[in-house]
């Protein structure tokens, strides 16, 4: 993870038509930790979020053969299970549950090892990358994670 550029997925393990499943290990120090929270350093909970969300926008833009984007358009039912200290190596799930219309709901999942940290409804709207240089980055972007 480099949470300061918001690129919260390390390497994609595996993909398939409707499921994803992504590494993301949280840094040991970074200046997010410095006030969240000083001398018991967490991640927080709207990262947690923002990591499910880009697994799940990854699997979006895999499954249009990176024709189309996606935007996190709200969250629901989202559950902080858990602290995820700094180091943590975690596991981002991605399922879609339903694609129409331009959006995509999709259920995020966030566990260290056995326990689930986090987990959320997640819907995405879809769209046609409004700017090459855009589509151009998350292509260069995938395939450093190990998604082509």
């Amino acid at each position: 993870m480099r949470l300061e550029y918001f690129e919260m997925i390390d390497r994609i393990r595996s993909q398939e038509e409707n499921r994803l499943v992504a590494d993301a290990r949280v840094p040991e120090a970074s200046p997010v930790f410095e006030g969240h929270f000083p001398g018991f350093p967490i991640l927080p909970g709207v990262l947690m979020i923002e990591a499910m969300a880009q697994a799940c926008g990854w699997l979006m833009v895999a499954r249009s053969g990176f024709t189309r984007m996606a935007l996190l358009a709200k969250v629901g039912e989202a559950k902080m299970r858990g602290m995820v200290r700094p180091g943590a190596a975690l596991t981002v799930t991605a399922e879609l549950i339903h694609d129409g219309s331009g959006y995509a709901v999709l259920r995020g999942t966030l566990a260290e090892g056995d326990t689930r940290a986090a987990e959320a409804e997640l819907t995405l709207r879809t769209m046609v990358f409004p700017a090459p240089e855009l589509e151009a980055a998350v292509r260069a972007r995938a395939l450093t994670i190990g998604l082509a």
